[in-house]
């Protein structure tokens, strides 16, 4: 599998003290997601922020990336779901070893360690962080769904007191790509496997982030660092 790079935002002065992985969606490069992190600079500014591009290339997309190819049987959803769940069981352990990397060089562990998805990267970040070897500080997921429910006995993430990462789920509910409920079913079966998660409902929003959900969703990763 190639090295996984992206481009990178390092703190305005100092040694980073929290890291913010951005995860992009099909199609897209981590340069879809890397402005997001000027933005939250004011809420998080001892952080750095990297958005990653996906390893594979993704076809028709001459700049595009992708996490895992989309399966080509449309209409059968028990069929597409059992291919995204092995796409991303292929793609985690080079996320994992480059998510160690960039922690690594900046001396700082899990609980220093925020991921941020949107639509496939959402599925990356939450298959990714609740499998991790210690839990992330935060997990945030922008018009996503969750992988593999059936699978999430293994999303064994806890911190060094032994609590589960917390989750933001944010949503349009116009979406027209990943429907809204995919949202409501990713919360329910978060809740069945007692994982705590929040959701915030963007109104008028298809399939991408508006000012009040890249508020919301600041905040959240600022009120998680501070716990830590």
């Amino acid at each position: 599998m190639p090295a996984i790079t992206g481009p990178k935002i390092d703190p305005q002065g100092g040694k980073a003290d929290a890291l913010v992985v951005f995860l992009h969606g099909y199609g897209a490069n981590g340069d879809d997601l890397i402005e997001l992190g000027r933005q939250w600079r004011a809420l998080l500014p001892n952080t750095a922020f990297v958005a990653p591009n996906a390893p594979e290339r993704c076809p028709g997309a001459p700049m595009g990336r992708q996490w895992f190819p989309l399966a080509a049987r449309a209409g059968d959803e028990a069929k597409d779901a059992e291919h995204r769940w092995k796409g991303a069981v292929a793609a985690r352990p080079g996320l994992d070893a480059f998510l160690d990397d960039e922690l690594a060089a900046r001396g700082l562990d899990d609980s220093r360690l925020a991921l941020v998805g949107f639509s496939q990267g959402t599925m990356m970040a939450l298959h990714v962080g609740l499998r991790r070897k210690r839990a992330p500080a935060a997990i945030l997921g922008f018009s996503g769904m969750l992988i593999g429910p059936d699978h999430l006995a293994e999303a064994t993430a806890r911190d060094a007191n032994g609590q589960r990462p917390p989750i933001l789920l944010v949503h349009g509910d116009r979406d027209n790509v990943i429907p809204l409920d995919a949202m409501f079913v990713a919360a329910d079966d978060l809740a069945r496997a007692d994982i705590p998660v929040q959701w915030h409902l963007s109104i008028g929003i298809a399939h991408g982030i508006d000012g009040g959900g890249l508020s919301h969703g600041g905040l959240f990763l600022q009120k998680a660092f501070a716990r830590k």
